[in-house]
């Protein structure tokens, strides 16, 4: 039986630690999301890596790298990823 994985705009998001991985490996990119640092009273994220990268696992990972940035909150990271994502996919 297929995994069910958590979506966002039609997209899985899949948390393994403190990674996020956004989009279907099966396509040509996907968006890593790695939280760097969380508020010690909420613990909602303060700091969260955002990489654009290529699906092919066959590649060193410095090479799958094609953009990356840092936010400060979890929406704009999820913003700037999918926009990334969306662009990637179009080209």
């Amino acid at each position: 039986m297929a995994e069910k994985f958590m979506t966002y705009k039609d997209k899985p998001l899949v948390r393994s630690g403190n990674e996020i991985y956004y989009g279907d490996m099966a396509e040509s990119h996907v968006v890593k999301f790695m939280v760097l640092s969380e508020n010690k009273e909420t613990g909602e994220p303060e700091k969260i890596s955002v990489q654009l990268l290529k699906s092919n696992t066959e590649l060193a990972d410095k090479d799958r790298i094609v953009k990356e940035s840092t936010k400060n909150t979890m929406f704009e990271a999820l913003d700037v990823g999918f926009v990334w994502l969306e662009r990637a996919l179009k080209a």
